[in-house]
């Protein structure tokens, strides 16, 4: 017995080994190791950006003249814009920045190189989607110095002339958060992160729970169809989903003052259809994991690429092209171009009907693949 008691490196090492051969067998726990630091080193190093670049813009303009010309080369030579749409009026441009489509509308009038050449002062109009306040605070500390710049030398002035012939003013307006007030930002985009983590979360332990506990051969032993305990373990969810909404608008509300200028019934509906895909997914990963810790680990390698990809904590455009394609398969990125749009922009159906859409593709395909997997699983 006191021999039995005493430090044993033999023991030690069999209690190791059979450690080791439990981690190579729980395939899932070992891919986490390696995953997760590789994945947060890559999107930290390469897709991660807080000061964005290329992002795109809107033209309003009936003039091409060489000033014009010559404003819009200097802005591109910035790195800030990328002007992907010439568009005739205003109206136009407007539905592009409603969509996300645009961050910028620049505008320069008819008159403009009339009033350069007569020595009057010319204006050019710059607004700019101020719902990201990072996103776009970059390319507009460089509007003023970048644009003079250009119109000297378009002019043949020298630099020491420009305070008394400079001829320009660059007029910015910040388009539904004037005042840069981040919460405007991140309170709305709060609501989907939250959602995200609670629903997956708790749905993705659904079926795993049943395993663990022994109850599955009950559940099977039911007559319902694979279809009916899919819908049995996720819809009571929903309640869940509801209370959390109205704890965030209500504390958006009265706690932070973030302005609502939308639709209510349009947000509601985006709601539901984020929440429906979010409780298909977990259940869809519940079917993957064989018990509740594995669940949970799936569930955190999904909400880390999620997060730092679908443009809540960093600039969407201003990521890599091949990161806003990763960042595109996530719910939560679509969601918060929706509730953003909404909230603080005011936008129709007809503005957010594509990212709506996307949504609900989610919804056919996790549960396409979560019954799919769940009769694979009955044996």
């Amino acid at each position: 017995m006191n021999g039995a008691r005493l430090f044993s490196f033999t023991r030690l090492g069999a209690l190791l080994v059979k450690e080791f051969i439990q981690m190579r067998r729980d395939r899932i726990t070992f891919g986490m190791m390696l995953g997760v630091p590789l994945m947060q080193l890559l999107l930290f190093g390469y897709a991660i950006n807080s000061d964005p670049k290329e992002l795109p813009a809107a033209l309003v303009t009936t003039s091409h003249d060489h000033y014009s010309r010559a404003m819009i080369s200097a802005l591109e030579m910035t790195g800030y814009y990328r002007f992907d749409h010439i568009v005739g009026s205003a109206a136009e441009a407007e539905a592009l920045m409603e969509s996300g489509q645009v961050v910028f509308i620049v505008t320069i009038p008819a008159d403009f190189s009339r009033k350069v050449d007569r020595g009057e002062r010319a204006q050019i109009l710059i607004e700019a989607d101020a719902t990201d306040p990072s996103a776009a605070s970059g390319a507009i500390s460089t509007l003023d110095t970048v644009a003079q710049g250009a119109l000297l030398r378009e002019r043949g002035i020298p630099a020491s002339q420009a305070r008394r012939n400079n001829g320009l003013e660059i007029v910015v307006h910040r388009r539904y958060n004037p005042e840069g007030i981040s919460q405007y930002n991140i309170v709305p985009g709060l609501l989907g992160v939250i959602l995200q983590m609670t629903m997956v979360m708790m749905t993705s332990i659904a079926l795993t729970r049943e395993r663990e506990r022994g109850t599955m051969e009950n559940l099977l032993a039911m007559p319902a169809t694979p279809l009916e305990i899919m819908l049995g373990k996720v819809l009571p969810y929903f309640v869940v989903g509801a209370v959390q909404v109205a704890v965030v608008l209500s504390a958006a509300s009265l706690l932070f003052a973030i302005p609502f200028v939308g639709d209510m019934w349009l947000l509601l509906l985006a709601v539901f259809v984020f929440v429906l895909a979010l409780v298909l997914l977990g259940y869809t990963i519940s079917t993957v994991a064989r018990t509740q810790m594995q669940a949970l680990q799936l569930t955190f390698f999904f909400f880390l690429p999620s997060i730092l990809l679908s443009g809540f904590m960093f600039p969407f455009r201003g990521m890599p092209i091949w990161a806003q394609w990763i960042g595109e398969i996530f719910p939560l990125t679509h969601f918060l171009r929706v509730i953003r749009a909404v909230m603080l922009k005011g936008a129709e159906m007809p503005a957010v009907a594509f990212e709506t859409a996307v949504l609900g593709l989610f919804i056919f395909a996790y549960a396409a693949i979560a019954l799919m997997r769940f009769r694979r699983t009955l044996d």
